[in-house]
């Protein structure tokens, strides 16, 4: 197994340790493969491509921007590699918020929206969201980008890049600037262990009417979420493009997921299988990440812009099954007889 393990991990370009168990695939394995739209898919592949450096990538992108049979492209110069670490799959979902808000404090947007601090330490954890926004230590530094609800806020930060909208109308993109590195958890599994609601009953809009209704322990339920997020102002990505995600890419709506890069490479093609009320058999490109998203088989399905978008993601907690497309010789290295111990 420890060499199993380890044949992974070159396979994919991982570090050692990081892989897990490997299964090759064939396409009619694939539910729902045939009618995908495949073309969709290849258009958000080559929005990535031309940044994957190894060769066997730059080589696949070249010939992805000549080829006139998406799926045909796909078919030939990859193999589908499902990799499990023994957990059960999830699949939830983001989107990027547009929220309203003020170039000054005025009533309901008192939460300020904050670049990243100077002092921020490259290593380490820094202050808790509770010492950021109880202490006031960034207070009067000149760091705020706009002020927003502070529900809003909370929001805003868990899915990592957003929009405010001001009262000209004037819209501010944000987009993710660094994070305090304190770990990150579910105030959503909070409200279900202090018995307050049973896991079905959770989503975005359920915690969100909560914490309004209870102000002063809904301040301290945020709280127990100790991670913090920084934005930046971004200006150069077309206000009709979706929002930049890990690969410093514009990101596709029902084609992006975020992974885990532990397992899964950036910029890779997976075929997602899910089993929610937004049922997918779908071919997504992994191109983001999240603090949240650990494991073989976990990812977050973007679902683009808006409170619609939201409302998707927010209700979207599903099993199924991720493969992986992997360049031919790099599935080919995980054949069983590669693997094989002589011994």
């Amino acid at each position: 197994m420890i060499r199993r393990a380890a044949a992974l991990a070159l396979a994919l370009g991982l570090p050692l340790g990081a892989a897990a168990s490997p299964k090759l695939l064939d396409f009619q394995q694939l539910d729902g493969w045939a009618a995908d739209d495949h073309a969709a898919a290849l258009e958000a592949f080559l929005e990535t491509c031309r940044d994957l450096r190894d060769r066997d990538w730059q080589a696949l992108c070249g010939m992805a921007g000549e080829t006139e049979d998406a799926k045909s492209f796909f078919e030939l110069f990859f193999l589908p590699v499902m990799v499990e670490d023994g957990a059960e799959a999830l699949f939830t979902g983001y989107y990027e918020p547009e929220l309203r808000g003020s170039e000054v404090p005025d009533g309901r947007h008192v939460a300020p929206v904050y670049r990243v601090p100077e002092d921020l330490p490259s290593e380490g954890p820094w202050l808790t969201r509770q010492e950021i926004e109880q202490g006031g230590a960034l207070r009067g530094r000149g760091l705020e980008i706009a002020y927003v609800d502070p529900v809003e806020l909370f929001f805003l930060q868990i899915q990592g890049s957003g929009r405010v909208r001001l009262p000209s109308g004037q819209v501010i993109r944000l987009g993710y600037g660094a994070a305090n590195r304190q770990p990150y958890s579910s105030i959503g599994q909070e409200l279900v262990a202090r018995g307050i609601y049973e896991p079905h009953q959770v989503s975005a809009d359920v915690i969100r009417s909560w914490v309004r209704r209870n102000p002063v322990d809904g301040r301290e339920l945020l709280w127990t979420n100790r991670s913090y997020v920084f934005f930046r102002e971004v200006n150069e990505v077309p206000p009709e493009r979706g929002p930049l995600g890990a690969m410093n890419r514009s990101i596709t709506p029902l084609r992006t997921i975020a992974v885990d890069p532990s397992f899964v490479p950036l910029g890779a093609p997976v075929w997602i299988e899910t089993e929610g009320e937004d049922r997918f058999r779908r071919l997504m490109m992994a191109q983001d990440t999240g603090s949240a998203i650990k494991g073989a088989q976990r990812a977050d399905i973007f679902f683009g812009t808006g409170r619609l978008a939201g409302k998707r993601a927010g209700r979207t907690r599903d099993t199924g099954r991720m493969v992986m497309l992997l360049p031919i010789q790099r599935a080919l290295d995980m054949l069983p007889q590669t693997l094989a111990d002589p011994a």
